[in-house]
């Protein structure tokens, strides 16, 4: 049971469990490698770190074997951390960086390969891989938010992963695994929590899973959840006054902990042994999520405070349904994996920063009046309709990883689809000034984006020595993107119905103004030397390269924009000393990016995506894992990320020097921090016939910047860096389970994301033309929050 209970800092529940965990010592660590190390020893006894088994070179190795920068946090990991989302675990991964607008709007990026702070619908394809299982999961509109319950592990792989993961998987690859049935055993469990969120509610979550046989060759994983969250953000009263006269009052829309969310899932899972050489997994995971309100404030109004003046919600409701079937053709071993993803999005958002703002610079409020030529209120309000599906084929074979020479092919097929409304409402607009066929909307994108990806890859290895290995790694791919249907005004404007060059192709639209597909083809590679000093230890040397594919701009006019590369040096160690009781591993790397994407906003607040030329990456990544007695563990994680810009970027000029540089040569790049790091203490001892355990966790990341172009820089300003603290207790006897826990307990107000609604010079500060702008909204970390968590198991 997950449970909470109101987070006030005065309330009894704050102060039992800051007397009971104030007392933890934190010593120096908490990583994202996170071997079950807490549970396990080797055979022999001691303090040895537990073995953790990743897949994350699709093939079942040791982490420790892998000679490549792979992060995981186990099972056991991901409850200790207290993780049960996507922004959890990202935080423990030191070498990724996100930003989120909310549940289900979480970008990510790794290893400084960011530009922008925009993920539009009609925009680049993410640099990061996500999957889910076998199958990748990863759209434009951000990365699943996932209810991270019953899961084996997530899996973070650093740096190009193109031979084997393909296009999205460019800087890198995060991989959620789940449960498998396991064949001949009846158990499961049931958790739930009720948790209180410091100047906000309370919330509740609900888990279990059961693990039923049928028969000796088949078995059933039923998994599900319900979950509260608590809101922290105030809507409070306010008013704008527009240049027409009219006055915008929020105040039936005052609410406070405006921004809730409920989630509610599940999973099945079936494993059936057709023989001793065949299984097949089939898998069908679903999850409905709904929010109100915003996750970011403006400081300007207060902490934890938004002047909001129309509704604001979230509908995110999501299924995948795959098949795994494994086997083997003689000593052979083949993969095919499938499956089919159908996500949708339903929006509602408040756009009155565009309204109010814009009307400063150019008092056009007056324009905007009803069937009865009125003038009326100009605030636009965004209703967004985004349907996704995605369907992935892949089919594999592998020789046996004991040979000596040994590989892996396959062969990739996958066909991504967007169908994307987003309808800007003027309410009471005349049908004069409406787009045809929609009422009272001023603005309107429907299109259809389509993106398809083919690929044959292949990787193998050879062990030159006993001590020494070759492994050499190519992808072939061909990548198609289109994107169709209509975006603008009505036909008194530049844009919209007075562009349309054929009538509506994709449905409910007036006409079509944009009709594009683009087709590219190319390979990325890979070289790595692996040299063993011993059976603990080893050193390697990777040459890689990753893609990202080119697409179509959502503004006709302008050209489309080309695929992105990235080409990784990387030297890295992984080694264990004292029996494997101390692991240490880490990589040093350079990263050349070149003629990256860069998406920003055009005029309207349109997206335009450009290639910006290069940029140089430089970092160290490294981890610690220490068991100096049986009862303690210590981990550690950081990384070091120096990423600048390699040239000046002009937003597209012909011609580029001093007087039209946007950002210049050496300016970081934005999203990632340069330091990140994360530090876990756990001590567990038994009190008579009880198991206890405390444990202490600090994560701290320097600060950045959300967007690349200098005067944003300005309006935006910089997210500081911060610091948060966790700390966790609790008593465990027979099946049951009782934890304690204060999360971010000193109420540190990290900033997570720093954005603007419109145009930023418009919307954020700099203003044009005499405008003030004014409204940077800050994404924090939730406030401190105090859980109470029980758990029984069979």
């Amino acid at each position: 049971m997950r449970v909470a209970v109101r987070g006030s800092a005065k309330s009894s529940l704050y102060w039992l469990s800051a007397g009971l965990l104030g007392s933890t010592v934190l010593a120096s660590g908490s990583l994202a490698y996170a071997a079950e190390a807490t549970a396990q020893a080797d055979a022999g006894g001691g303090n040895a770190v537990g073995e953790l088994i990743v897949t994350a070179q699709k093939r079942e190795e040791n982490i420790q074997s892998v000679a490549a920068s792979v992060q995981a946090l186990g099972t056991a990991k991901l409850n200790e951390l207290h993780v049960v989302n996507f922004n959890d675990y990202i935080k423990y991964l030191p070498s990724v960086s996100y930003q989120s607008a909310g549940p289900g709007y979480s970008n990510v990026y790794m290893r400084g390969v960011a530009a922008d702070n925009l993920a539009n619908h009609s925009g680049s394809l993410p640099s990061v891989g996500t999957y889910l299982d076998e199958q990748p999961i990863t759209t434009i509109g951000g990365a699943l938010d996932i209810h991270v319950y019953d899961i084996a592990r997530v899996e973070a792989l650093s740096g190009p992963q193109g031979t084997l993961y393909g296009a999205s998987s460019e800087a890198g690859t995060i991989r959620i695994i789940t449960n498998k049935p396991e064949i001949g055993v009846l158990k499961g469990a049931m958790d739930g929590e009720i948790n209180g969120v410091d100047h906000g509610g309370e919330g509740y979550s609900v888990e279990g899973f059961i693990n039923v046989p049928l028969g000796d060759k088949a078995a059933v994983r039923l998994v599900g959840w319900g979950e509260h969250d608590a809101g922290y953000i105030d809507n409070v009263q306010g008013t704008r006054t527009f240049s027409s006269g009219i006055v915008s009052d929020n105040a039936q829309l005052v609410q406070k902990d405006y921004n809730t969310a409920n989630i509610y899932g599940g999973r099945a899972e079936l494993k059936v042994d057709l023989n001793e050489n065949w299984t097949i997994l089939p898998t069908l995971i679903a999850q409905d999520e709904r929010s109100n309100g915003i996750f970011g404030f403006d400081p300007k109004v207060g902490d934890l405070q938004v002047q909001h003046f129309l509704p604001e919600t979230n509908h995110d409701q999501w299924y995948q349904a795959s098949l795994t079937v494994q086997g083997k053709i003689g000593n052979l071993d083949l993969t095919y994996s499938g499956g089919h993803m159908d996500r949708k999005i339903t929006s509602e958002a408040d756009y009155t920063d565009y309204s109010y703002f814009y009307d400063q610079v150019y008092m056009s409020a007056a324009r905007y009046h009803n069937n009865h030529g009125d003038i009326i209120n100009p605030s636009q309000w965004i209703i967004g309709h985004d349907h996704f599906t995605k369907d992935s084929h892949e089919i594999r074979i592998a020789s046996p990883a004991s040979d000596r020479f040994r590989f892996l092919a396959g062969l990739f097929y996958q066909r991504q689809t967007h169908h994307i409304i987003q309808d800007y409402v003027i309410q009471g607009l005349s049908d004069a000034q409406s787009v045809p066929g929609w009422s009272q909307t001023w603005w309107l994108t429907n299109q259809q984006r389509i993106d398809r990806d083919y690929a044959a890859f292949g990787e193998a290895s050879y062990d030159i020595t006993p001590q020494l290995t070759f492994t050499g790694g190519v992808r072939v791919y061909k990548s198609d993107n289109s994107l169709v249907g209509f975006y603008g005004f009505n036909a008194d404007h530049g844009t919209g119905v007075n562009l349309c060059f054929a009538g509506p192709i994709v449905p409910n639209t007036p006409c079509t103004d944009l009709n594009t597909d683009v087709k590219y083809t190319g390979e990325t590679h890979k070289l790595n030397l692996t040299y063993h000093l011993d059976g603990s230890k080893l050193v390697y040397f990777t040459y890689s390269t990753g893609f990202r594919p080119g697409g179509v701009n959502r503004n006709g006019g302008l050209p489309p924009y080309r695929p992105d590369f990235l080409d990784n040096y990387e030297i890295g160690w992984k080694t264990g000393w004292f029996g494997n009781s101390l692991i240490w591993n880490g990589a040093v790397f350079y990263d050349r990016w070149r003629d990256f994407q860069f998406q920003y906003l055009g005029p309207n607040s349109l997206t335009v995506v450009a290639n910006a030329g290069n940029a140089n990456i430089y970092g160290v990544e490294s981890n610690v894992i220490w068991r100096p007695t049986h009862a303690l563990t210590l981990n550690a994680g950081m990384a070091y990320t120096d990423a600048k810009l390699a040239q000046d970027f002009c937003n597209g000029a012909a011609v580029c020097d001093s007087s039209n540089t946007t950002a210049p040569k050496g300016e970081q790049l934005p999203v990632t921090p340069k330091f990140k790091a994360n530090a876990t203490a756990r001590y567990e001892w038994e009190m008579g016939s009880l198991q206890a355990h405390l444990q202490g966790s600090l994560v701290y990341q320097s600060s950045s910047w959300s967007d690349l172009l200098q005067l944003d820089r300005q309006s935006l300003g910089k997210q500081p860096g911060y610091t948060t603290v966790d700390f966790t207790g609790g008593i465990a006897r027979d099946n049951w389970t009782v934890e304690l826990s204060l999360l971010n307990a000193f109420d540190t107000r990290a900033q997570l994301y720093r954005y603007a609604e419109c145009t930023i010079q418009f919307c954020a500060g700099v203003g044009v033309a005499g405008g003030t702008g004014g409204a940077v909204y800050v994404v924090p970390n939730r406030p401190r929050t105090i859980a109470l968590k029980i758990g029984t198991k069979f």
